[in-house]
């Protein structure tokens, strides 16, 4: 099982509680996202991001499938403009 970690940072944080609608919409559509966590950071600090998303695959072919899958790819052109910085990990 591939877990596939990210943390967003967004321009406007005020984007991140919709952020987080959207990631969970995306489970049920694509049939390489097994599992799928995104939550709003609840406190401030210097060091924390806006959100995060922790994903699982069944491998590293199955999260290239995910982040083909137009419904991700409808999602990433929606983030990508809103974001500053983004964190991401992937592993076994």
């Amino acid at each position: 099982m591939l877990r596939h970690v990210v943390l967003f940072k967004f321009t406007n944080p005020a984007d991140a509680d919709e952020a987080v609608g959207r990631l969970q919409s995306l489970l049920g559509g694509i049939p390489a996202l097994l599992t799928l966590e995104a939550g709003r950071n609840v406190r401030e600090h210097p060091d924390a991001w806006d959100v995060s998303l922790v994903t699982t695959h069944t491998d590293l072919d199955g999260l290239r499938n995910y982040q083909d899958h137009p419904i991700h790819q409808e999602f990433v052109a929606w983030l990508n403009p809103r974001l500053s910085q983004r964190a991401v990990v992937d592993n076994y």
